[in-house]
């Protein structure tokens, strides 16, 4: 044994002193690789849609009720199932309405007890009796590990476990007692989520949607493009701040700036109200419905339209900036024709759409006005200052990457850019040309840089990379031809506002091109999948997320209620269980309170992608990869024990 070997196995036995102690651990590893692989949850595209989102992790995809069937079968009614089910998902909403018509309260608390053991053993079968004990509540540790390991064999067992569950009652803690069961079994149906980007913009309550994840015992995120470019308007980058504002003005919904994040936006409303008074803005209509009264419409209207001029002024400036980022294209307020009210775009002479344009300066477009330029240095002061939205971007930071490889699939929000002939597009990131896995890996290191580095140059590459990532043609975020906001509002030619896709779309189905992308990211093409969301599946038309016989899962299926109509559905997630791969289509959540009322649960239609013909293993795993390392050193370790190489620190 050299002496490296040595000096690592002498930094192990310290967390192992004894033969003893490394023994139990190798058996305990070993024993957890032959255990079946928990269950994982692939959701994208969630924009802001908390309601959904949540209740999809409270019922873990519908799983939860599988279990409640396995656990009864026909030994409760529907409706009784239907009422546990609702229960287990929102306890303390469900409580307060079944509390007050119960004649025994306390005879109904030890029924529903029992009825939650049986389904949270269930849920918790396929665990280590170790990893059941650590989720258990700190409180009810002890009775629920007691109730959750007795297999009432024994007769005289019963009276020991309902003096467990009547002291619980009599001490006035049963319904907290239920409420942790719930929260228990819920834990127990996801073993690991995998959000695949996009949680914000669009829907009501990102910041919601954070504060869960925040919680969640075991996530990994692949950040997405309306993810990066909140990142970057954290960090005070003018473009992402111009697109957030802009964005969350189109959806009618500020509230996420005011209510969620405390981000002042008066003197932006005050100065959108005055610069823009008499202005119909009669192409800023907002998207989604939203439920405004007048005064609030035409603000975030007037707001649209002010932080889409400044917008494309700040993104003239970062063109100028950063002439390798090869976005000279999207300059168009210097093609407008002032006088005749038309634009070229792409060498086409549209009418404007809207000619009124208060605060720009035929002679110098890209110049802010003076109010202008005090708005954008306040909302890049308070965007800086917000403690809840740096935590949220921390989060990012901490579970989340560009990508990730998990389990024989990889995983990312959008693409790897491919050209016509399918193969790997290149990009130039300040010089350095890169392309397939070097330019994620190379993206990323600036994104972090952005956050972490002690270089200001590298700080403020990082952050202006994260605007590049958010609209350029190269990334591997957005990977379309071009970001049409101008157009969108300023030319009524559907033609002029077409983005097209990068040709990774198109080769969706081609095995050779996706062969040469598992083999950048070193997998084996025969052997692994692509797991990926950004561009809406449209399931009512037909189009099939499944691609390239199984290789390919593209799961974006419409969170946002403003995609719905387009995908006919609202949501796809995929789930990893030991059995199979299973894509589940949901429909449409009413609302929370119509779910605890009503006990009405989103109905969703499940489709096997791929099933295994020997049930997964946790040794079949990244984990059981790690636990089979970490068992060889612990037998290395046991070896130098009774070798004498190391002493044995015996107490």
């Amino acid at each position: 044994m050299n002496a490296e070997d040595l000096r690592y196995l002498e930094l192990l036995s310290e967390s192992y002193p004894t033969i003893a102690d490394a023994s139990a651990e190798a058996i305990n590893l070993n024993a957890i690789l032959n255990l079946p692989k928990g269950t994982e949850l692939f959701a994208s595209d969630i924009h802001g849609e908390y309601e959904a989102f949540a209740h999809l992790l409270k019922n873990g995809s519908g799983s939860i009720r599988m279990k409640i069937d396995d656990a009864f079968g026909d030994e409760l009614s529907e409706a009784e199932k239907r009422q546990l089910a609702t229960l287990i998902y929102y306890p303390h909403e469900k409580l307060r309405l079944i509390m007050p018509t119960l004649a025994d309260l306390d005879a109904w608390i030890a029924q529903t007890v029992e009825r939650l053991i049986a389904v949270a053993k269930r849920a918790s079968g396929k665990y280590s009796r170790s990893k059941v004990h650590k989720a258990y509540p700190k409180e009810f540790a002890y009775a629920i590990h007691e109730l959750m390991t007795e297999d009432n064999c024994a007769v005289d067992r019963d009276d020991y476990r309902r003096a467990i569950i009547d002291s619980v009652i009599r001490i006035g803690r049963g319904t907290a007692f239920i409420e942790s069961l719930c929260l228990l079994i819920q834990r127990f149906s996801l073993d690991h989520l995998h959000i695949l980007g996009d949680i914000y913009d669009r829907g009501p309550a990102p910041d919601a949607i954070m504060d869960t994840l925040a919680k969640y015992h075991c996530l990994d995120i692949q950040w997405g493009n309306h993810d990066i470019v909140w990142m970057g308007a954290a960090l005070g980058q003018r473009g992402c701040i111009a697109h957030v504002v802009r964005n969350c003005a189109r959806y009618g919904n500020l509230s996420i700036l005011e209510d969620a994040y405390g981000i002042n936006i008066l003197p932006l409303a005050t100065f959108a109200m005055s610069a823009y008074r008499d202005d119909p803005c009669v192409a800023f209509g907002l998207k989604g419905n939203p439920d405004l009264d007048e005064q609030a419409y035409q603000m975030n209207v007037k707001i649209q339209k002010a932080m889409a001029i400044i917008q494309f002024k700040v993104e003239g400036r970062l063109i100028d900036e950063y002439p390798e980022f090869g976005l000279e294209d999207r300059k168009l307020l210097d093609k407008i024709d002032y006088e005749r009210g038309t634009v070229v775009v792409d060498g086409v002479e549209y009418e404007l759409a809207d000619k009124v344009l208060p605060t720009v300066d035929p002679a110098d477009p890209y110049a802010l006005t003076p109010e202008e330029e005090e708005v954008m240095q306040r909302l890049e002061q308070v965007f800086i200052g917000c403690e809840k939205l740096q935590r949220h971007m921390r989060l990012f930071l901490k579970v989340g990457s560009l990508y990730k490889i998990s389990n024989g699939s990889l995983l990312f929000h959008a693409s790897v850019p491919l050209n016509d002939d399918g193969s790997l597009k290149e990009a130039n990131i300040f010089g350095e040309v890169c392309k397939g896995k070097e330019l994620y890996d190379v993206l990323e290191r600036y994104v972090r840089a952005a956050f972490y580095s002690a270089d200001e140059l590298e700080r403020k590459r990082g952050r202006d990379l994260m605007w590049w990532l958010w609209l350029s043609p190269a990334s591997p975020l957005f990977a379309k031809s071009k970001m049409a906001t101008f157009e969108i509002y300023f030319v009524t030619d559907k033609a002029a506002r077409k983005e097209v896709k990068n040709p990774f779309y198109a080769r969706l189905d081609d095995p050779d091109a996706m062969a040469v992308i598992f083999e950048d990211f070193g997998m084996d093409p025969a052997a692994s999948r692509i797991i990926c969301g950004h561009v809406p599946v449209k399931a009512k038309d037909g189009e099939d997320p499944v691609k390239c016989g199984g290789r390919v899962l593209t799961i974006d299926g419409g969170f946002s209620r403003a995609y719905q109509p387009t995908t006919g559905i609202a949501g796809y997630t995929l789930i990893s269980n030991s059995h199979a791969f299973i894509l589940a289509a949901h429909e449409p959540l009413e609302s929370a309170a119509a779910a605890v009322e009503r006990e009405i649960d989103i109905h969703s239609t499940r489709r096997v992608v791929e099933r295994v013909e020997r049930r997964t293993l946790v040794a079949d795993t990244d984990q059981g990869i790690c636990l089979r390392a970490r068992v060889n050193d612990l037998e290395r370790l046991i070896a130098a024990y009774r070798e004498g190489l190391l002493p044995e620190r015996i107490k």
